[in-house]
């Protein structure tokens, strides 16, 4: 039951309407008889978020689209991965002093390590706070990192950081056949809400079944890429496994609780 001493946690982000995080970290506060509460907040501006978290107190923070980069100048402590990455997902206060971690990282490789990423190419679609997290994780598992964007500088800067291949979204688009071991989505085209639901962010006649695609937006499930991916007979990953696990890895950061899963949450009400 909320109450006066209830703690209090959000997720920062714009959009923020879609997210899943209330339920999934409400539950295991529920399961775990934690007095706390968590919600989301669609904000404009960072810096005056984080006032805000000062202010009210709030004990942790998710932070999404688009501010994950941009957050990172109004912390106090930044984690090593984190700042190696370039972006924050998840924020820690402990009596007004606010440290920011990565959890993304690490919950995007799960899904692919049953596929194998070592000596693999791997080629990821965006620049951005999740594109810099992905990329680390594969870099750290020794895959071969190709950047593919819109944004010419933006996919240089990060193809650089990683000694990775960069190919411009115009070049892609010009190709007749593209080869690679493992192509993952990390840009919000096909993410609900909006008007990119019905559209998909790699051209589907580049497309082979030979190929593992991976989309880590989870709403919808079955994005317009991964439709198209599974037409073609590809292996396909959707954004649920890793919205899960950096959520698990969120909620031991605050709580100190490996929480477990939703299903085993649903079976103990």
């Amino acid at each position: 039951m909320i109450d006066s001493k209830s703690d209090l946690y959000c997720i920062f982000g714009n959009p923020v309407e879609h997210s899943k995080s209330p339920a999934m970290h409400n539950a295991w506060f529920e399961h775990y008889k934690i007095n706390a509460v968590y919600t989301a907040f669609k904000i404009d501006n960072i810096a005056h978020a984080i006032t805000a978290m000062k202010t009210l107190n709030i004990k942790g923070a998710s932070i999404t689209i688009p501010f994950k980069e941009s957050v990172m100048e109004h912390l106090d402590h930044i984690d090593e991965n984190a700042l190696t990455i370039g972006a924050v997902n998840t924020i820690i206060n402990k009596d007004g002093k606010l440290s920011g971690f990565n959890t993304d990282f690490m919950a995007a490789i799960k899904p692919l390590k049953p596929f194998g990423i070592k000596n693999k190419k791997v080629c990821i679609l965006g620049a951005g706070g999740a594109a810099q997290a992905v990329a680390h994780g594969i870099n750290k598992n020794q895959g071969e990192l190709v950047i593919i964007n819109r944004s010419i500088q933006r996919g240089k800067q990060l193809a650089l950081k990683y000694n990775a291949k960069f190919i411009s979204m115009h070049e892609i688009n010009k190709q007749t056949n593209f080869k690679t071991d493992i192509l993952i989505n990390t840009t919000s085209v096909g993410m609900y809400p909006g008007n990119k639901i019905e559209n998909s962010p790699f051209p589907s006649h580049l497309l082979d079944h030979k190929m593992v695609v991976m989309d880590i937006i989870y709403n919808p499930l079955n994005t317009k890429l991964l439709s198209q991916a599974q037409n073609k007979g590809c292996n396909t990953i959707n954004g649920l496994s890793m919205f899960m696990h950096q959520g698990a890895a969120q909620f031991k950061l605050w709580t100190g609780i490996s929480p477990v899963s939703m299903d085993q949450v649903v079976v103990s009400k």
